[in-house]
């Protein structure tokens, strides 16, 4: 199983270089490897490092991750010289390294926290991205996008009237988490909220951060998302030649056809 897992770490991050979403070393990911010691040896090198909290639900278990101040570009060339792979340890509060030791992205808090939690609450997923999606990034400049705290909010009914496969592909839509300092504390935390509900969160003016079955499924569920997005914002070009012209979008009774023929789910399956 590890040498797909790897191959396909290495394949998404050269999606996330491609498309822009990966700039310099923006972005970063994380990924579960459900593995046994014969497939990941249990030596570990160096001191354990700190985590600076305790993640019970994530002690013993194995991860790849991007390292600090790596490219996506490089990842996708040479995934274990630009990240590794870690090892918690038995009390959830450290890690030591599995590989040899490439330290680990700034966001690893956001990302452990999101694993730790993913696997309380008996997920299958594995995957965690951070990214920086063009056109969704745009839209987290717009102030009457961020403020609706309607169910679903604006921005998940604008992206979902987009474009069919939007409803069907990313049936939970989207969530926003207000501006924090990326790679804080208060940025995991607000983060950890929202993944309860929702596969895809918007971190305003920042990016997003999605969890997955996998690291492709993950990357998916944002290309499907940017994709309206860009939609959305290619036809405000038009509105701005012809203001009177607004982007209308699918009707509500069309999304509801969508949600019935693909009898898609209102929560995150298992």
């Amino acid at each position: 199983m590890m040498p797909q897992v790897i191959d396909q770490i290495a394949e998404v991050a050269g999606y996330l270089w491609q498309k822009g979403w990966g700039e310099r070393n923006g972005g970063n990911l994380t990924v579960r490897l459900e593995t046994d010691d014969s497939e990941i040896s249990s030596q570990t090198y160096g001191e354990a490092v700190p985590l600076g909290m305790t993640l019970p639900h994530i002690a013993n278990r194995c991860f790849y991750v991007k390292g600090t101040q790596k490219r996506m570009r490089d990842m996708a060339r040479d995934p274990m010289a630009n990240g590794c792979i870690i090892r918690i340890s038995e009390t959830g509060n450290s890690f030591r390294y599995v590989t040899s030791p490439v330290t680990p992205t700034s966001e690893l808090s956001s990302h452990l926290m999101a694993q730790n939690y993913l696997i309380e609450s008996g997920s299958r997923y594995t995957a965690t991205l951070h990214t920086h999606p063009i056109e969704l990034v745009a839209l987290s400049h717009h102030r009457d996008l961020l403020d609706d705290t309607s169910r679903p909010n604006r921005l998940t009914r604008t992206l979902w009237s987009m474009i069919p496969e939007t409803l069907a592909f990313a049936p939970l839509g989207i969530d926003i988490v207000p501006y924090e300092v990326p790679g804080s504390v208060e940025l995991a935390e607000a983060t950890l909220k929202k993944i309860r509900d929702y596969d895809v969160v918007l971190w305003e003016k920042h990016g997003v951060f999605a969890v997955g079955q996998d690291i492709m499924d993950a990357f998916d569920q944002v290309d499907v998302l940017n994709k309206a997005a860009r939609i959305y914002l290619d036809a405000l070009t038009y509105t701005a030649v012809h203001p009177e012209s607004q982007p209308e979008g699918m009707t509500a009774k069309a999304m509801e056809d969508v949600q019935r023929i693909f009898q898609l789910p209102k929560q995150r399956p298992c």
